[in-house]
C-alpha cells in the first residue's frame, strides 16, 4: 500500500517545521517527507488532502503503568484484583493509549509478567495498542517503594538474580527504586533507597544484556547514588538540586518528570479516596516538582517526556496533559513535542527506527486538526485527533475506518 498525505503542516521531529508538505508512505516506512513541490507523486498511490492539518511523528510516554487504572487508591485495587482482572484492564488501558495518539511507551512496573503477554498480543495483531517496551516488576529493597509492583531484593547477587529474570521473561528494560515514593505507605520521597552497589549490580547485568536501566528517584541523594551506578533515566527527579543537575548533564541522563503523576494526586480533596499519606506527600513535593523541571529546562538537561499514567487521576488516554504542563513551566510547545517523540525514541533506544518522520523511518504519526505549536492543548483533545498512524497503518481515528 502506497499514500500521500499532502499539503500538510509537518512537524518532523527534528525541530523543522515545514508548511505545505507532503508524506509518501510505502508499507510500514516513510518514502518521502518535505515540501510538497519537491515530492513527485508516482500514479497509482493513495492521496488524502490535508490542507489545514498538522502531521507530527507518534507520541511517546516514558513512564506509564498499564496495570494501574487510575483508581483513586490504585495499591489496593491491585492487591484486590485478579492478575487476569488486571491483564483486562492493562489492554483496556493500552488501547485509550494508542487512541490517544501514542505509539510507543514503556511500561516501568507491573503487578507480574503479564505485561509481556501484552507487549506480544499487540505486536502480532490480536489487541490494538501501543509499542510497549516493559520492565515487568520494579526492582527495589525490601519493604521499600514500589513493592506492590516489585520485586524485593537485599544485597547484590539477589539484585543481579531479580533483574536476570526480568530480562529471561522479556524485559526491554529494567526499573530499580531508588528512594522512597509518593504511594508506598511509610517510604519517604528524599529517603534514598537501594545502595550504590545494588545499583551498580542491576546496570551492570542489564547492560550486558544491552537494556538500559530506569530509575525512580524523588530525593537528591537517591538520584546521586542511581546516577553514579549508571542509570540512562531518573524518573521524577522531583528534589533535583545542583550537584543532581550537573551529575545529570555530565553523564548524558534524562530526566522524565511525570508532572502529571503529582499533580493529578496532590489535587485530591481529603475523602476523594487517596490515602491521607499519598495525599499529604503530594500536595508537600508538587512546587518543588515544579521548580525542579523547570531548573533541568533551564540547564539544557535531556528530558523526555512521561506521565506516570496509572497513578491516582492520571488516566491513561489522557497522557497529552505533560505536554500542557511541560509548557507551562517553560517549554515552549515545540520542545514539548521533541520532548516527546525524538528525545523520547533516543531515551528507549528506538530512535533509528520512529520518533522523527524523515525517509527511512517507520510510519508512526498523528494527524491533527489544528496547530499545536500554537495551542498545545489540541494534542489532549481527541476530536482533533483525526488519525492515528502505527507501522503505516491507520489505527485509530476516523481515518482508521476509511
Amino acid at each position: 500500500m502506497a499514500l500521500a498525505l499532502q499539503h500538510v503542516r509537518l512537524i518532523d521531529g527534528t525541530g523543522h517545521v515545514y508548511e505545505q508538505a507532503t508524506i509518501l508512505i510505502r508499507g510500514a516506512k516513510i518514502a518521502a517527507a518535505g515540501l510538497s513541490r519537491t515530492i513527485t507523486i508516482p500514479s497509482g498511490v493513495t492521496k488524502i488532502n490535508g490542507r489545514g492539518l498538522t502531521v507530527i511523528p507518534g507520541l511517546m510516554d516514558c513512564h506509564v503503568h498499564l496495570c494501574l487504572g487510575a483508581e483513586p487508591d490504585v495499591v489496593a485495587a491491585v492487591e484486590t484484583d485478579s492478575p487476569s482482572l488486571t491483564l483486562l484492564k492493562s489492554a483496556r488501558h493500552a488501547r485509550q493509549t494508542l487512541e490517544a495518539g501514542f505509539t510507543t511507551v514503556r511500561d516501568v512496573g507491573s503487578r507480574d509478567h503479564s505485561i509481556f503477554v501484552l507487549t506480544h498480543a499487540i505486536e502480532t495483531g490480536i489487541l490494538p495498542g501501543p509499542r510497549i517496551v516493559g520492565a515487568g516488576l520494579a526492582i527495589c529493597m525490601i519493604g521499600g517503594h514500589a513493592r506492590f509492583i516489585g520485586q524485593e531484593v537485599e544485597g547484590p547477587a539477589h539484585v543481579r538474580r531479580a533483574v536476570e529474570a526480568q530480562l529471561t521473561a522479556g524485559a526491554g528494560l529494567i526499573k530499580v527504586i531508588a528512594s522512597g515514593g509518593v504511594l508506598t505507605p511509610g517510604t519517604s520521597p528524599d529517603q534514598a533507597q537501594m545502595t550504590v552497589e545494588e545499583l551498580t549490580a542491576a546496570v551492570e547485568t542489564a547492560r550486558r544484556a544491552q537494556k538500559k536501566v530506569a530509575a525512580h528517584a524523588h530525593g537528591s541523594s537517591g538520584m546521586k547514588n542511581a546516577i553514579r551506578a549508571g542509570v540512562h533515566s531518573i524518573e521524577h527527579a522531583t528534589l533535583l538540586d545542583d550537584e543532581a543537575g550537573e551529575l545529570m548533564k555530565q553523564h548524558g541522563v534524562y530526566m522524565v518528570p511525570t508532572l502529571s503523576a503529582l499533580s493529578t494526586t496532590a489535587a485530591g480533596r481529603p475523602g476523594c479516596g487517596i490515602p491521607t499519606s499519598a495525599l499529604d506527600k503530594a500536595k508537600a513535593l508538587t512546587k518543588r516538582h515544579q521548580a525542579s523541571f523547570k531548573k533541568a529546562h533551564q540547564h539544557g538537561l535531556f528530558i523526555a517526556m512521561g506521565t506516570d499514567a496509572g497513578t491516582p487521576f492520571n488516566y491513561h488516554g489522557d497522557n497529552a496533559q505533560e505536554l500542557e504542563r511541560m509548557v507551562a513551566f517553560g517549554m515552549s510547545p515545540m520542545d514539548a513535542i521533541l520532548a516527546s517523540t525524538a528525545a523520547a525514541a533516543r531515551l528507549i533506544g528506538i530512535d533509528e527506527t520512529v520518533g522523527t518522520l524523515i525517509k527511512g523511518k517507520q510510519a508512526d504519526l498523528v494527524i491533527l486538526n489544528g496547530n499545536p505549536l500554537k495551542r498545545i492543548e489540541l494534542l489532549r483533545d481527541r476530536s482533533k485527533i483525526l488519525g492515528v498512524m502505527q507501522a503505516g497503518k491507520f489505527v485509530a481515528g476516523p481515518l482508521a475506518s476509511t
